[in-house]
């Protein structure tokens, strides 16, 4: 499939998506985040694909923000129609995905980038990385889950902080606050970012995204999330990884999961 925002490339199981508008600082606009669902989907269901990462081309920018121009004249009906549309088609799909997504954090990351980057599974930043919801300076909130997702990763006060002052913090601070899980250099954070993709394909696929979903459950509202990890973990008993798995550890030798 050919995009006219993205670059999309598989090596050696792990596909990488690449937002490449650069002269925008890879501001997302509503043909990217269709085009970033195609993109996302293709890689779930592509069986050579182990691990997804998701980052901005260039060195200023993951994403630097919504394309403000799209949406500057909406009405109260169209305003509530993009989040619902936008969260529908990307940011819960991307959260909910079976394959593993590792978000690549390279330069700003505001509003909408973050809002992409916190529906990752974990975020990775380069050192130059800043991140920030900025929406309230625009008389509006963020729209694409941001006030939710926020609050679950860094605590309800200092996601209050954030948002209400609409300022930024850098990759140190994320780290600290547990925003992102690591900060390396710019020119080693694709090649760390990969790093961890072999450590997580060495794993069992089916195992994966058992626990993608039973971790999720949590954070849904009425969903008791012992019970999703109790029928997630019997589920897992069933599967061909499993027995791979088991009699991997009982033999004494690495395991070769089918992903099955």
């Amino acid at each position: 499939m050919i995009f006219e925002n993205l670059l999309v490339k598989t090596t050696n199981n792990i596909t990488t998506i690449t937002i490449n508008r650069p002269t925008k600082l890879n501001a997302l606009n509503r043909a990217t985040i269709k085009e970033l669902r195609s993109a996302f989907e293709q890689a779930d269901t592509d069986k050579n694909t182990k691990v997804i990462l998701i980052t901005g081309s260039g060195e200023k920018a993951f994403v630097a923000g919504a394309d403000i121009q799209e949406f500057a004249n909406f009405s109260t009906e169209e305003g509530s129609k993009l989040a619902a549309e936008g969260q529908t088609l990307l940011f819960d799909f991307i959260a909910n995905l079976s394959t593993p997504v590792i978000a690549a954090v390279n330069g700003f990351a505001l509003g909408g980038g973050l809002e992409l980057a916190m529906a990752a599974h974990f975020r990775i930043a380069s050192d130059n990385a800043k991140m920030g919801l900025p929406e309230v300076s625009l008389g509006v909130i963020p729209g694409y889950g941001g006030t939710q997702r926020l609050p679950q990763l860094v605590g309800k006060g200092r996601a209050m902080e954030m948002i209400m002052t609409a300022g930024m913090i850098d990759a140190q601070k994320a780290l600290e606050y547990g925003l992102v899980n690591h900060v390396t250099s710019q020119e080693e954070l694709l090649s760390f970012a990969e790093t961890i993709a072999q450590k997580i394909m060495k794993n069992s696929p089916v195992a994966i995204a058992s626990a993608i979903k039973a971790i999720n459950a949590n954070f849904e509202d009425s969903v008791n999330g012992f019970h999703t990890e109790i029928k997630e973990f019997g589920s897992c008993f069933g599967t061909a990884d499993f027995k791979e798995g088991t009699s991997a550890f009982l033999e004494k030798r690495k395991a070769a999961f089918p992903g099955v």
